[in-house]
């Protein structure tokens, strides 16, 4: 079963040509992993967009497999 989008998501699908495609593209090659349980996954899923963008920061999320709130990794696939 595929998430709502949040207003940014459909936003970025609204944008003319291919642009929007590239960014939700690009959204999807970025994995959000946490460090706890390593469950994955991409940050289209979690409801993030993420274009254009270098390193691998941390955030502090809710992780959907294991329930808890830990330290995610970004990187990209």
């Amino acid at each position: 079963m595929e998430k709502k989008m949040n207003f940014v998501q459909r936003l970025v699908k609204s944008l003319p040509g291919q642009l929007g495609q590239d960014m939700e593209a690009e959204s999807r090659a970025w994995m959000v992993t946490c460090n706890q349980c390593g469950a994955s996954e991409s940050m289209w899923e979690r409801g993030g967009v993420r274009w254009k963008a270098a390193g691998k920061p941390r955030m502090r999320l809710n992780c959907p497999a294991c329930g808890r709130i830990t330290w995610h990794t970004v990187a990209k696939a």
